[in-house]
């Protein structure tokens, strides 16, 4: 392990959201897995797919989300409406993928932004940064240093024995904080212009 310690404080807050999650997880945890229709499963994919999508500002409503995933036309901008099949297709293969394994996270990265931006299923190769309006609020570590930087953070991840809601969400802010990709965002291109 290479020693990776992300930076964490525990405050009450996160002691109180942490016990309301894991409440709600014990009530989800009584239905049994056969109660769960294939119906009820499918809804709720498309519901996170439109979900994790609209944080990314794509503009389809979940209805329009819902006729692309059930292979119907839809009128929309060509690519949000392939974000939407590349998400379908990523989250059909996620239960095949091994969450240890980096070649697993480019293929999935591949996946998802195929035919979307130039470095599909690659690690950024530029500067990134995150703006509100015209101030910089984040500017991600050097290109240079991302393999590194998730490969260390995958080991702590699997090495760690923080109880996994924690350990998540922990990991997803580091994850954010190096933002390891090029996702097309116009607040990126910003950035790699500048630099």
């Amino acid at each position: 392990m290479s020693g990776y310690e992300p930076p964490f404080c525990m405050s009450n807050s996160i002691v109180n959201l942490l016990t309301d999650i894991s409440e709600q997880i014990g009530r989800i945890a009584v239905l049994q897995p056969e109660s769960v229709t294939p119906h009820l499963r499918k809804g709720n994919r498309i519901q996170t797919i439109h979900a994790s999508l609209a944080i990314e500002h794509n503009s389809l409503s979940l209805e329009q989300v819902t006729a692309i995933i059930n292979g119907k036309r839809v009128l929309g901008n060509p690519n949000e409406i392939k974000e939407v099949q590349n998400a379908y297709q990523a989250y059909e293969l996620m239960l095949k993928l091994n969450p240890y394994l980096l070649d697993d996270l480019l293929s999935a990265h591949r996946l998802m932004m195929q035919d979307l931006i130039k470095e599909a299923g690659k690690f950024r190769s530029g500067a990134v940064g995150v703006y509100a309006g015209d101030a910089v609020i984040h500017v991600a570590p050097p290109a240079k240093f991302v393999s590194g930087h998730i490969k260390d953070l995958i080991n702590w991840y699997k090495g760690s024995d923080m109880h996994p809601l924690i350990k998540s969400a922990i990991f997803h802010y580091e994850f954010e904080f190096i933002h390891p990709f090029a996702d097309g965002n116009v607040t990126q291109r910003h950035l790699q212009k500048a630099a």
